[in-house]
């Protein structure tokens, strides 16, 4: 796992991502996961307009990057803006929990073996927007992390079935860490900016407050703790009943997500109000049933895991999968 430092204006901090590249011999044309086709390209560029009005900062970023490269602007775009809108590429499982002591966000993040020393570690302290750690598969989007004020979010990824211009998931999740200090003010923006991809967004602040946001360019459901207990879950499938129209179909290999997510819900129920450290590194881990325990042959695993201690903003992380390497405090973001 990479481990970025960003620091300056947007721009200041693509730029300087952009030119190390370089300088280490990578120029970015194109994407190791999926083929950048007319549609892909013709989707970006509907996309741009929507990032100028909603999200000027993080395309000053795209642009420094390419300036950095010395590329045009739509090598990097056109890889990160189509992001989660057409292929079912990222497979992960997130919950919180706030039991009146401890207030976790926690997170497994499943995804191809074969580039598992490319993904990273990000300290983001830019100018004019809230400070965050957080980690990626790929540059710019970031899938989970927690910023300064203690609101801490995590993605998950569901199937493509509409797609408009928009902010996918990652970016989704980049704007939150970036701009909101509380789980209503992530909620609030997410209801009002233009989305392009189908997702989960789960969330939890210093104030206790946790939720699941299920939501796509058509319909936005938020989900809560049910009454009496004190943890929401998600993985790679839908289960408002006004989402379930728009879940994974049964033929699209979701990576075992319904048997995740049921692991997760189990054990958060069964131990309902004592939730300790020890305990979501377990349930992370595997030792409550199936979430990580791939077969990495098929080039398939957590690649990596996190767990947010809200209350404390303090940072654990597992850089492969937690099943077989431990947790490690990361003290380096001094808030």
């Amino acid at each position: 796992m990479y481990h970025g430092r960003f620091k300056g204006s947007h721009y200041e901090a693509g730029f300087k991502y952009g030119a190390l590249l370089k300088n280490h011999g990578t120029i970015i044309n194109g994407s190791p996961t999926f083929t950048i086709t007319d549609e892909l390209k013709a989707f970006t560029k509907s996309c741009l307009p929507v990032y100028r009005e909603y999200y000027p900062e993080v395309l000053d970023e795209i642009e420094g990057m390419a300036d950095g490269q010395g590329s045009p602007l739509e090598n990097i775009a056109n890889l990160l803006l189509p992001m989660y809108c057409f292929e079912p590429d990222h497979h992960c499982t997130a919950f919180a929990v706030a039991d009146g002591t401890n207030i976790y966000l926690c997170k497994n993040s499943d995804f191809l073996v074969s580039l598992e020393k490319l993904y990273m570690n990000c300290l983001y302290a830019l100018s004019g927007a809230y400070a965050f750690n957080g980690n990626t598969t790929a540059f710019i989007q970031i899938e989970d992390g927690m910023n300064e004020n203690g609101l801490a979010a995590a993605l998950t990824f569901l199937y493509p079935h509409i797609r408009k211009p928009g902010l996918n998931a990652g970016m989704l999740t980049r704007y939150i860490l970036e701009k909101c200090a509380t789980t209503e003010d992530a909620i609030s923006a997410l209801k009002n900016l233009p989305i392009a991809s189908a997702q989960t967004i789960t969330l939890a602040d210093r104030n206790g407050k946790i939720a699941v946001v299920e939501c796509n360019p058509a319909k936005l459901e938020v989900i809560r703790p049910e009454p009496g207990t004190h943890f929401v879950a998600a993985a790679n499938c839908f289960h408002s009943e006004a989402m379930k129209k728009y879940r994974t179909p049964p033929d699209v290999d979701s990576w075992r997500a319904e048997e995740r997510y049921e692991t997760t819900w189990n054990a958060l129920a069964q131990h309902d109000g004592a939730y300790s450290l020890d305990f979501c590194e377990d349930v992370l881990s595997g030792k409550y049933g199936f979430i990580c325990q791939y077969d990495r042959k098929t080039n398939a695993d957590t690649v990596w895991s996190a767990v947010y201690d809200v209350k404390n903003l303090r940072f654990y992380r597992v850089e492969g999968n937690p099943s077989r390497k431990p947790f490690k405090a990361d003290a380096r973001m001094k808030f």
